[in-house]
Formats: structure tokens, C-alpha cells, sequence
């Protein structure tokens, strides 16, 4: 490893940004939307077992391949299997995390304005008609616009101070208010009556409701949710010291990603069922419904200000390890270059998200194959590239990196033989064999 790099400073610090990068708009948006398409608790339970048994393993491989070479995505394909093409995995992931950046940052936009206006009470507001609100923000140009460059930013601005600086001292703060604030929310959606109706949505399985859509969906979420596929985690454990241990390690990161999927569900559908509303709104499931839900509650402007800065927080906890892996792959051993190279791809990224920022508005009749330029890159991303990506992984860890390098860094601390087998077991079949079957049915192939 080169020792003038950056390491975490703790076993906690990385795995509050690990868990950081983990958790942003696919727990918080896309799991409530997508478990409330799909039939509630059943499909919860079964994210849960691919997220144990396919997510885990992809997320202990990367964790393996970045600590194994000490090297960011790009070079520790090129380390770890030299003259080979495997480097393009690590170059398909910077690609990837840059498309990812183009309608991602577009959505922290839409955040970040949504919580500046909460905190002057300019949200709720008796008769309001909450979809045009949204449409209206989504619809202007120049407000889009505008929460793409702030929210592109903020990302600037602590990418370029750097891992311990940057990255998991904004992450130490971040992630510890995300659980404060989903608690309080928790807390207040249990509180209101009809409730428990909800949570028994949520939380009581019903397998009549599960197809074999709901099966992709729950795979795909637990890739997303977790981060794996584009090697984002790769560039973060190269920062890990050797003390630590990383089977424990993403064992806490996935824990915290279940809990927070958990706390989201026991946030937002308690309080849609209380008051009527389907869970099944999508995007207005934040932007439209949960609005015109708090206007009805005492406090309901606090309560939203509240819930609005905790999905600010997790989406840019996220959208950090985006732009880490970029920038990584890019940047020398000192600090002015890595500012330089934050700058540079934090401006390119801006260019890049603009169509998707006036897919709403000005571009609104553009289409890609029958998709607007932020819908075709998110299924560009989501249902192609991140698939591909996972099952690259999954075959560079079992068929080409060194054994006895995925071993000794799987064991290095206390984990057990046995269960190094039982990941290798899972990892050499039954992980890439899903990713395949799931890919094949996602474009319709199989």
C-alpha cells in the first residue's frame, strides 16, 4: 500500500461513511415507493434475505479488492490483475458513478430546495395544491438549475478537504442526526391514529402480493441500497487500516442499511395510511403526499423541515462516495491536486446533469426510446450498468484475483475458515447466477 495515502482515521469513521454512501435516495425514496408497488412486508422480508445473502458478499468483495491493493477502483483492478482487461471494471465504475452523479444530483437539488423553503414555512399551507408546488420547482428551469449547482457545491466543498477531513468527519455528524431524525419521525407517524394499519402494511408479510417483478425489484434495491457494483467501495476500504476487520465491518454497514430501510417504512407509512393516501405515489410519496399529511398535524412545518434535512443528509452521504471514486481515480498524492481534480469533475458533473435537470421543463419533449434524458439514464444505471458491474466483481474475486490474497484479507483479524467458505460458496455461484437470471429478466431476455 502507499503509505502517503489518506487512511480513516477509525474503524467507526469508515463505517459510518461506508453506511453514509450506503444510505441516500434508494432507502429513503426508492424503498418506500418500490415496497409500496410491491406488496408491502413480503417484499420487505425478501429484500432482506438478498441483501444477507448477495449484497453482503458483493459488499465483502469490494471491501477485499480496495484494502488488497490499497489502491482507489481504477488501479487496484490494474494492481491486482496487471495487463489485463479486468482494469476496465474499475474504469466501467468511475464511468458509472458519473452517469449515476447526472440525475442524481438532480434529485439532491430538488432536496435541498424543498428544505431551504420548509425552514420559512413556505411549504405547508391550508389549500395548498402540493403538485403543482412540485411542479412547479421540478418545471423552472432556472430553480432546477439552481439546486443543481448548490447541491453540486456542497459535494465540492467537502470531497476536496478530503478523506479524514472531508468525507468522515462530514459523515460523523451526518449519519448520527440521519438516525436522530428518522426516530423523531418514527416516533410522531406511530403517535397518529390509524397507524398501526401502516405498519401492518409494512411489517405483515402477504406472499399472494409477490410476482416475479417484485423479485427484480428486491434484487436491484439491495444493489442499490448497498452501494455495490460501480466500486465505490473499492476506493473506500483502500483507505482501511489492516487492524480492521472487514467482514464485521460490512456485516455493521448492512445492519444500519436494514435498520434505516426499517425506520424509513415505520416513517412514511404509518402516516399515509392514517390519513387515506396510497402508498403507492412514487415520487409525490415525499414531494406531494407528506406535505398536505404534516399540514394536518400540529407542528407539521417542523416535523417536515425535520424529515426533508434528513433526506438532505443521506443523499449527500451518498453522492460523497460518487464523487470520491472520480475523483480518486483521478488525483495525486497531494492536497492541491485533489482539490483541483474535485473542482474539475464537480463542474463537468454540473454540465453533464443539466439535460437531466430540464427533462421537466425545457426538454420536456425529448425523449430516449421513449424515456425523458433523467428516466433513461436512471434505467441506464439502475438496470443495466450496476448489474453488469456486480457480476464483474462477483467473477474478478472468484476467477482472477489471488486466492491467497481473498483469503488472508477476509481472515485477517478473527473471522473464521468456515465462514470465509460459506462466502466463497456464495460468491463463486449462487450471487453471479442471480445477478444473471435478474439482468436477463430486466431486459427482457429470460
Amino acid at each position: 500500500m502507499n503509505e502517503s495515502r489518506e487512511q480513516w482515521s477509525s474503524k467507526l469513521g469508515f463505517i459510518l461513511a461506508s453506511a453514509g454512501a450506503a444510505v441516500g435516495l434508494g432507502a429513503i425514496w426508492k424503498f418506500p415507493y418500490v415496497t409500496g408497488m410491491s406488496g408491502g412486508g413480503a417484499f420487505f422480508l425478501i429484500f432482506i434475505l438478498f441483501t444477507l445473502l448477495i449484497g453482503l458478499p458483493l459488499l465483502i468483495a469490494e471491501f477485499i479488492i480496495g484494502r488488497g491493493s490499497g489502491e482507489e477502483a481504477i488501479s487496484a483492478y490494474k494492481k491486482l490483475a496487471p495487463n489485463s482487461l479486468w482494469v476496465w471494471v474499475g474504469r466501467f465504475g468511475v464511468i458509472g458513478c458519473f452517469l449515476l452523479l447526472s440525475f442524481y444530483s438532480v434529485v439532491g437539488g430538488w432536496v435541498l430546495i424543498y428544505s431551504g423553503i420548509s425552514v420559512t414555512g413556505q411549504v405547508i399551507s391550508h389549500n395548498a395544491d402540493y403538485e403543482t408546488i412540485f411542479e412547479t420547482i421540478t418545471g423552472t428551469p432556472l430553480i432546477t438549475i439552481i439546486g443543481l449547482a448548490a447541491f453540486t457545491l456542497i459535494n465540492i466543498l467537502v470531497v476536496s478537504a478530503g478523506v479524514q477531513n472531508g468525507i468522515e468527519k462530514a459523515n460523523k455528524y451526518m449519519m448520527p442526526l440521519l438516525f436522530l431524525f428518522f426516530l423523531i419521525i418514527v416516533i410522531r407517524s406511530l403517535t397518529l391514529e390509524g397507524a398501526m394499519e401502516g405498519v401492518t402494511f409494512f411489517l405483515a408479510p402477504d406472499f399472494s402480493k409477490i410476482t416475479g417483478e417484485s423479485l427484480l425489484y428486491a434484487l436491484g434495491q439491495s444493489f442499490f441500497s448497498l452501494a455495490v457494483g460501480f466500486s465505490c467501495l473499492v476506493t473506500y476500504s483502500s483507505y482501511l487500516k489492516k487492524n480492521v476487520n472487514i467482514v464485521s465491518s460490512a456485516g455493521s454497514v448492512v445492519s444500519m442499511n436494514i435498520f434505516i430501510s426499517l425506520l424509513a417504512g415505520l416513517a412514511i407509512f404509518p402516516v399515509v395510511f392514517a390519513f387515506g393516501y396510497e402508498p403507492t405515489e412514487g415520487p409525490g410519496l415525499l414531494f406531494m403526499v407528506l406535505p398536505s399529511v404534516f399540514s394536518e398535524i400540529p407542528l407539521g412545518e417542523v416535523f417536515l423541515s425535520l424529515f426533508l434535512f434528513l433526506f438532505l443528509f443521506a443523499t449527500l452521504t451518498s453522492s460523497f462516495s460518487l464523487y470520491e471514486i472520480i475523483v480518486a481515480a483521478f488525483t495525486k498524492n497531494s492536497q492541491k491536486s485533489r482539490k483541483t481534480v474535485t473542482w474539475i469533475a464537480g463542474i463537468v458533473i454540473f454540465v453533464a446533469a443539466i439535460p437531466s435537470a430540464l427533462s421537466s421543463s425545457t426538454l420536456s419533449e425529448f425523449s430516449i426510446f421513449g424515456k425523458s434524458v433523467f428516466d433513461a439514464t436512471d434505467f441506464l444505471v439502475s438496470n443495466i450498468m450496476l448489474p453488469v458491474g456486480s457480476l464483474l466483481i462477483s467473477l474478478f474475486i472468484v476467477h482472477k484475483m489471488n486466492r491467497v490474497i481473498v483469503k488472508e484479507e477476509f481472515q485477517l483479524t478473527h473471522s473464521s475458515p468456515a465462514t470465509y467458505n460459506v462466502w466463497r460458496l456464495l460468491m463463486t455461484w449462487f450471487v453471479p447466477l442471480t445477478i444473471i437470471v435478474v439482468f436477463l429478466n430486466t431486459i427482457g431476455l429470460f
